[in-house]
Formats: structure tokens, sequence, C-alpha cells
């Protein structure tokens, strides 16, 4: 067995339809990425919190998946590069009519200018 297919746990379902730590705090993501190994829901690099990184850097699950619509991709931390992977639990991504960024209510207006590039 592959370090990926040990990061990867087709069962688990993701946390729920938003960064996990962006919604306790009042923050706000660009794209959600989903932990391959325990379901966590975290923001992108792009992202001003980073926490998909950052659960990746806390836990040692180096392999994420994007969590937004029509994306199945897999990328895994350790290697930096994109790697293959099963089919998750569902849902695997979030609901359609949640906005990108989001969630809606919590991005500022000006937040081209906020996201790391």
């Amino acid at each position: 067995m592959n370090q990926e297919s040990q990061a990867i746990d087709p069962t688990v379902p993701p946390s729920g339809t938003g960064c996990v730590e962006c919604e306790q705090g009042g923050g706000w993501w660009f794209h959600l990425r989903r932990c391959a190994a325990c379901g966590h829901i975290g923001c992108c690099d792009d992202s001003p919190a980073q926490h998909a990184t950052g659960h990746a850097e806390q836990t040692g699950h180096p392999v994420i998946q994007s969590f937004e619509p029509g994306e199945d991709w897999y990328w895994d931390y350790t290697n930096k590069t994109f790697v293959e992977g099963p089919t998750l639990a569902p849902p695997n991504h979030h609901p359609e009519d949640q906005p990108a960024p989001g969630p809606e209510g919590r991005v500022p207006p000006n937040w081209p200018s906020k996201l790391h590039q």
C-alpha cells in the first residue's frame, strides 16, 4: 500500500459544507478543500487563512481533494503533486447554490485584494 492510499479513507464523509475554522471564527474562503483522510473541510491556499494546509501540517494528513463543484482532483502536500484517488463518500462538493468565495454575507467587497497568490 502506497502513502497516498494510506492517506485516503473513502468512507469518511465531509465535515460540513464550509471551512470548519472560518465558520467557527467568522471568516470567509475563496475555494474549499477536503482532507482525504478525515473529511475536514478547509479553505484553499488562495484564501486568507489557508486552513486546509494548516490542517495537513497539524495532523499529518497529506492528501486533499477539491470540494468545489465539477472538480475531483487530489493534491499531495508531501510530494507537492497531483495524485489519483477513489471516489469519496458524498457529498463530493459544497452545495451548488453556495457561492465561491463564501459564505454569503461574510465576503468583503475588496476580496480579490485579500487573496494569497
